[in-house]
């Protein structure tokens, strides 16, 4: 009975995945109906693909429900209670880093990048870019939290740098940059490590979940713009320094 445990209210779980597709799948059918008009064979392999999506996304969510919630959340709050409540600041950044990684949007994006690129940024720089990116800033979260720094104090200079930095990169890199910040904020980043930060918050003293353990997403959102918009600048000075030699 205790294995049972984990799918406690997992259909409501799965009726809220279903609303949320029924949409898609309503307009995928009527454009089917008008315009596609796709080949039997590759409109049933679309409909088992959106099947095995939601069977993925209700399991998922499922899990996060269960799992990652709780054990974010415990690890936070004892981490926080500890005299040497420090260490969570290497453990934030470590664990930002496997949690970019881990992140299926991010991989989408950086496939996405390499293929239009044709190449010229690949994958691989594209996933340590964002990996260190959200990684600083998920420990830059924790030092906000243990010393109590206001969000704005962090906000406003990161931003006003994204701006600057936009006037010396290159619109291409701009683009992916700003759709980054949006990616990197995914269910693996936003599910455990914002649990974290909220137990991390709830464990020290002095410190209000409500104010404190939140806005760390918005920071996660703003370390990929600036990852990327600097990763646009090598790539631009690397272009400069390859012309010059061939002249």
């Amino acid at each position: 009975m205790n294995d049972l445990i984990i799918f406690y209210g997992f259909g409501h779980v799965a009726l809220e995945v279903f609303e949320a597709f029924l949409p898609l799948l309503v307009i995928f059918l009527v454009f089917q109906l008008l315009y596609l008009k796709l080949p039997r064979e590759t409109v049933i392999q679309i409909c088992s693909g959106m099947l095995l999506a939601f069977v993925g996304l209700a399991l998922f969510l499922q899990g996060v429900q269960v799992g990652f919630l709780p054990t974010g959340g415990s690890m936070g709050e004892h981490l926080g209670k500890l005299s040497y409540n420090w260490i969570i600041i290497p453990i934030g950044l470590l664990l930002g880093l496997v949690a970019t990684i881990a992140e299926p949007a991010v991989r989408i994006l950086n496939y996405q990048v390499e293929k239009v690129s044709g190449g010229y940024v690949s994958q691989r720089t594209m996933l340590y870019a964002l990996s260190i990116g959200v990684s600083v800033s998920v420990a830059i979260a924790m030092i906000r939290i243990i010393y109590g720094i206001p969000l704005l104090y962090i906000l406003l200079p990161g931003y006003l740098l994204a701006l600057v930095l936009t006037r010396f990169t290159s619109p291409t890199f701009v683009s992916v940059a700003f759709d980054s910040g949006g990616v990197a904020t995914g269910p693996m980043t936003v599910t455990f490590v914002m649990a974290m930060a909220v137990g991390a918050a709830s464990g020290i003293e002095g410190r209000d979940p409500l104010l404190d353990g939140f806005g760390m997403i918005a920071l996660v959102a703003l370390a990929p713009i600036l990852s990327v918009l600097v990763l646009g600048l090598i790539y631009e000075r690397r272009s400069a320094e390859a012309e010059d030699e061939n002249r």
